[in-house]
């Protein structure tokens, strides 16, 4: 009731003029941030229309001017989708370029780093062994970088290439090449025309002339391959020398002597005197190494009449067993893959191991076809041995064929005999099949 005595007109205007100057202030601030206009504000009440007049009309243009001006504003601020996949992509190859050049920097680097680091440490290991005054052999860490190339891969793969068909017109250019490099001599072959040979694996193991290789049957242990002696002697306290000053483990070559009744080399017992048939000390441990080169016959034989009862096949590396090597990395007969075949002969006993080496596509045998070697095992080489009991009927007489390699390796013979037998070679003599080893005095 008290609200008629107040003159209506005077505060309505007065009320009208303060809610239009706060709505202009609100538009002005929420045109600069880019944002729609409330609601709450586009209501005006009848009042102030009335007393607006054509302000009125303006308000409402300039509303609808801010709503289509903050629609063009997000459409402008909008990014485009072929333009967010573009900055991705720029995104994705400046990555791209980061890691480049951090791997460029270190296959740069790393090698060089890696050389530099494996020079002092074979300055320091050999200064060590020139102020011990031992043979300058590879060291532990030495070995085992050797022992982790791929020289597994590398050999299976040179197996297969081997065994690869060449066409007729290119053997004599290939195989003379070869001749003439690694000094074969193709006149001593049964097939002397390079045309027969249809891969280098044939040429390899290429036969030899009936007669070539006339067997001393008056000598009671004969040359089993064409080689050079690598080393040769006898076995004292359980080792043998793989050449002159590096010894290996008798044990750790031939495995356990399980096949001495069973029966297990107990501490302080001497492995030598457990393998030995005869332990009246009337006979020795003897051994002998011949290395085969590139350029030799592939094929081995047997050195004396003896019987093989078991065959072990140890899975291991394939490392060069050339002489430099053999020189510098201790039991490497012990770390090579080798194919094992232990016996006896009327002395006592016999062993006859084919080591295998780099580059050896695979030994085979002609008394053993079921064996296989150099056999995909993973990429870590799991070291044991297979064991195989041999028919009764396993002899080998004085020259007969035992296999072949399809490259150049090693034969190791390890047997018993009389101790008034005697070598009569040389370290470093070349030898034939058939040519004597030693003799009994």
């Amino acid at each position: 009731m008290v609200s008629y005595f107040i003159p209506r007109g005077r505060f309505l205007m007065k009320a009208g003029n303060w809610r239009q100057m706060h709505q202009k202030h609100q538009q002005q601030t929420q045109t600069q941030a880019g944002k729609w206009p409330l609601i709450k504000n586009l209501r005006r009440p009848f009042s102030q229309k009335a007393v607006g007049g054509g302000n009125a009309v303006q308000n409402d243009a300039k509303v609808e001017n801010l709503i289509k001006s903050n629609s063009l504003h997000k459409q402008q601020t909008r990014t485009p989708p072929s333009l967010q996949a573009k900055r991705q992509q720029d995104l994705q190859k400046q990555r791209l370029s980061i890691f480049l050049r951090w791997t460029g920097l270190l296959l740069k680097w790393a090698p060089v780093g890696i050389c530099v680091f494996g020079a002092i440490e074979w300055q320091l290991h050999k200064q060590n062994t020139v102020k011990e005054q031992i043979p300058h052999t590879a060291s532990e860490f030495q070995s085992k970088i050797y022992c982790s190339l791929p020289l597994r891969l590398l050999s299976r793969a040179w197996g297969w290439l081997a065994a690869c068909h060449i066409p007729e017109n290119f053997r004599p250019y290939i195989y003379g090449w070869y001749s003439n490099a690694f000094n074969v001599n193709i006149e001593e072959a049964k097939y002397p025309d390079y045309k027969h040979y249809k891969s280098l694996s044939e040429f390899f193991t290429r036969p030899l002339r009936d007669g070539v290789r006339p067997i001393d049957e008056k000598a009671p242990l004969v040359s089993p391959a064409d080689g050079k002696i690598l080393h040769f002697g006898t076995a004292s306290k359980s080792l043998i020398e793989q050449v002159k000053g590096v010894n290996y483990s008798i044990q750790d070559f031939l495995g356990p002597a399980s096949w001495v009744d069973n029966k297990t080399v107990a501490e302080g017992e001497d492995y030598a005197d457990v393998i030995k048939h005869k332990r009246d000390g009337s006979t020795s441990l003897y051994q002998c190494v011949i290395y085969l080169a590139p350029g030799d016959y592939h094929r081995f034989h047997s050195p004396t009449e003896w019987q093989a009862v078991l065959r072990r096949h140890f899975t291991g590396e394939l490392l060069s067993v050339s002489p430099k090597i053999a020189t510098w990395l201790p039991g490497l007969f012990c770390l090579n893959e080798r194919a094992l075949y232990l016996g006896q002969w009327k002395h006592g006993f016999f062993s006859y191991t084919a080591v295998g080496a780099t580059n050896v596509g695979s030994m085979e045998f002609v008394m053993d076809k079921q064996l296989k070697t150099n056999r995909w095992v993973g990429w870590k080489n799991q070291r044991g041995y297979e064991e195989l009991a041999l028919q009764e009927n396993t002899k080998l007489s004085k020259g007969e064929l035992v296999g072949l390699f399809n490259m150049g390796s090693t034969i190791v013979l390890l047997f018993e005999a009389p101790t008034n037998f005697k070598f009569n070679i040389e370290a470093g003599q070349k030898i034939q099949v058939g040519q004597p080893l030693g003799y009994l005095e």
